[in-house]
């Protein structure tokens, strides 16, 4: 066994913790929920890489608390808005992400919502569970048709093309809007038109956020910004939840400003807005996006071999700095 130690903060598909606790000092191991705050910060004192999640904020006291040694965190996620990256770079500590491998999940999951908020699924499948249904109705849960509609996708990386690749099979016109637009080539290959984000949002009958959680998006889908959508569009969100002002969506919805929305992030998770709870025509799943046995198994392997990677003084496959 070697004298270095890692943490890994919670049991995750992929992740072999025994077969890393025979080649490094790991501790007790992970539990199956999160770790608490102060539990992270006492693990982490001395160790040489740390394997995370989402919910384990590695900020500058997490940082200060390993110390010196610390020479990886591995977060078993694409996004790394739980990390503070700059102040990781200052410490020398490389920060590592796993992106591709849960691409196609997450857009298939973004393309369900966006069919299950159109057609009502949620409020149609909780009348049923209830016991109120009498048979078929006519007027009954009238959804808004998904085949030759417009498509808005904000954020045009690998999971915006991978949903646009999927709106061709339902003939869909796809506008998208990114910090820059692609260059030609690509554009002709999602089959896209660029377009501001307020022309965007004015045109799209599905608008679905794909944007990492930064400075620029935090609240991204402000009041004003939901008020430029048109009333019979769905809001579709398998960003981060603070893009979206939740409690302006939650009106939207329930004054008719706003046909449905399909919701599997929030802004204060395991929280969700009471608002949105009681919200109409909301599709509202438990940050799903890359749940599918195959997809979770492949982050934990990527996370596992960035962390032995740094460990071991070879390049990372999918380092953040």
């Amino acid at each position: 066994m070697e004298n270095r130690s890692i943490v890994v903060t919670r049991r995750l598909p992929g992740v072999p913790f025994d077969s890393l606790a025979k080649r490094f000092r790991a501790g007790d191991p992970p539990p199956d929920g999160p770790m608490g705050r102060e539990e992270l910060l006492r693990r982490v004192r001395g160790a040489s890489g740390i394997v995370c999640t989402l919910a384990d904020r590695v900020d500058a006291e997490t940082l200060e608390s390993a110390g010196p040694a610390l020479k990886v965190v591995s977060n078993y996620a694409v996004g790394v808005n739980n990390v503070d990256v700059a102040e990781a770079t200052r410490r020398g500590v490389r920060v590592c992400n796993t992106p591709d491998v849960l691409t196609d999940a997450t857009a298939d999951l973004g393309f369900a919502l966006l069919l299950g908020a159109a057609r009502k699924f949620s409020d149609a499948e909780r009348f049923l569970r209830e016991g109120r249904w009498s048979g078929w109705d006519p007027w009954g849960f009238l959804g808004v048709p998904v085949l030759r509609k417009t498509l808005g996708i904000v954020g045009m990386g690998k999971i915006g093309s991978a949903l646009a690749r999927r709106a061709r099979g339902f003939s869909m016109r796809v506008l998208y809007h990114s910090r820059r637009p692609l260059p030609p080539e690509r554009e002709a290959e999602a089959q896209a038109s660029y377009r501001d984000l307020d022309a965007l949002l004015s045109e799209s009958d599905f608008v679905v956020l794909c944007v990492p959680l930064t400075a620029e998006t935090r609240g991204l889908m402000s009041r004003e910004r939901l008020s430029r959508m048109k009333p019979t569009a769905v809001l579709v969100n398998i960003a981060r939840g603070e893009v979206v002002d939740e409690a302006a969506l939650a009106e939207a919805l329930s004054s008719g400003r706003l046909f449905a929305a399909g919701l599997d992030v929030y802004e204060r998770e395991p929280v969700v807005h009471p608002a949105l709870l009681a919200a109409p025509s909301a599709v509202l799943l438990p940050h799903l996006g890359s749940a599918t046995r195959d997809t979770r198994e492949a982050m934990g392997r990527l996370a596992t071999e960035n962390l032995l990677a740094v460990l071991e003084g070879r390049e990372p496959p999918t380092p953040v700095n």
